[in-house]
C-alpha cells in the first residue's frame, strides 16, 4: 500500500489508538493506510514532550502545503540563479540559459525559489518584472479617434510570422504627469528595443521621435504598428517621411502588439510608474536600453 495524505478524522483516530498502546502496524491497518504514512505522520507531528495532538498535526500539515515545496537542486545552479536574478532576468531567460550550462532546473522552481526567499526576508523578488504582484486587467476609456488609420488586419501575413527584419510595434510610456513621456519601438524579429524621452504626449512630439530614432534604419522599416493614443495621429508624416506603412490594432487588443508591451515592462525596472523623467537622463535611458538590448533572447 502507497504512502497517502491523511485526513483530519484519521488523525482524531490515530490519538485515540495511541493510548491503548497499538503499534504502528496495527494503527495503519485499522486506518487502511501504509505504515509509513502512520510513522511519517508521528515524526513530523510530535511535539517536543512526543506527545500527539491531531488538532496541532492538522494545523502544521496545512501550514506546510501553504509554503512553496522546492525540490533539491545543486549548490552551482542556485547560485547561477541568483546571480541571473539580480542581472534582472526573467525565470524564462534563467532557464534557458541553465539548459544550455547543463543545469537541471524549470521556471517554475526558479518563481517558487523566490517566493521562498521573500517568505524568509529575502529580496530577491524586487528583480522579477511584476515583483510577484498578479497582473490586474485595466478597461481604459475609448481614447478618441484617429483619421485614416489603416487596421492590423490589412498587415501583409509576413508580418505576423516574423518573416523578415523590419516590422515594429511603437508606443509611449508616461511619466508622473506633466514631467514627460518615453516613445519606443521595437523590431518584431530581432527585438532590439529604441527609447528616446520627450517632453509630452502631444502627436508632433511623438512623431518627431520616432522618424529621429527609425531614421537610421530607414532601410529596414517596413511597417510600424501602434495602439489607438491620439499621440500617434500623425501616423500618415511617420509613415510618409519613413516611407512605410502604419497599422493600428484593435480597441483594447494590447497583445496584438505583445512584444513592445513586454519590453515596455521591462524597462519599468529602471523607470516605475509615477517616476518624475525630468530626473531621469539621457545617458541613464541609454543605459537602460543597452542593458534590454543585452538580455539573452
Amino acid at each position: 500500500m502507497s504512502y497517502r495524505q491523511l485526513t483530519e478524522g484519521q488523525r482524531y483516530q490515530i490519538s485515540a489508538f495511541l493510548p491503548q498502546e497499538f503499534s504502528q502496524q496495527q494503527i495503519a491497518r485499522r486506518l487502511n493506510v501504509a505504515p509509513s504514512t502512520n510513522h511519517v505522520e508521528l515524526r513530523r507531528n510530535k511535539d517536543k514532550t512526543q506527545s500527539y495532538e491531531p488538532g496541532v498535526a492538522q494545523q502544521r500539515t496545512l501550514s506546510r502545503c501553504l509554503k512553496p515545496m522546492l525540490r533539491r537542486i545543486c549548490d552551482n545552479t542556485v547560485c547561477a540563479v541568483e546571480f541571473m536574478l539580480q542581472l534582472n532576468w526573467s525565470p524564462e531567460q534563467i532557464l534557458a540559459i541553465c539548459t544550455r550550462l547543463g543545469y537541471s532546473v524549470s521556471h517554475e522552481w526558479i518563481y517558487n525559489y523566490v517566493r521562498a526567499d521573500f517568505n524568509n526576508g529575502g529580496s530577491l523578488f524586487e528583480h522579477l518584472r511584476h515583483k510577484l504582484k498578479r497582473y490586474k486587467r485595466r478597461f481604459d476609456k475609448q481614447r478618441g479617434r484617429i483619421l485614416n488609420r489603416r487596421s492590423i488586419h490589412d498587415r501583409p501575413s509576413i508580418i505576423e510570422q516574423r518573416g523578415r527584419y523590419g516590422d515594429w510595434e511603437i508606443d509611449t510610456i508616461i511619466g508622473k504627469q506633466g514631467t514627460g513621456a518615453m516613445v519606443t519601438l521595437l523590431e518584431r524579429k530581432s527585438s532590439f528595443y529604441l527609447v528616446k524621452k520627450v517632453s509630452s504626449k502631444q502627436a508632433d512630439v511623438v512623431a518627431d521621435a520616432t522618424i529621429d530614432m527609425v531614421q537610421p534604419f530607414k532601410s529596414l522599416v517596413h511597417s510600424i504598428t501602434s495602439d489607438n493614443g491620439k499621440e500617434f495621429a500623425e501616423h500618415q508624416r511617420i509613415a510618409r517621411e519613413l516611407d512605410t506603412d502604419v497599422y493600428f490594432v484593435d480597441p483594447y487588443a494590447s497583445y496584438q502588439r505583445g512584444a513592445n508591451e513586454n519590453a515596455n515592462g521591462l524597462l519599468r525596472q529602471y523607470v516605475p510608474k509615477g517616476t518624475d523623467l525630468r530626473t531621469v537622463t539621457h545617458r541613464q535611458i541609454e543605459a537602460y536600453k543597452a542593458r534590454l538590448n543585452e538580455r539573452p533572447r
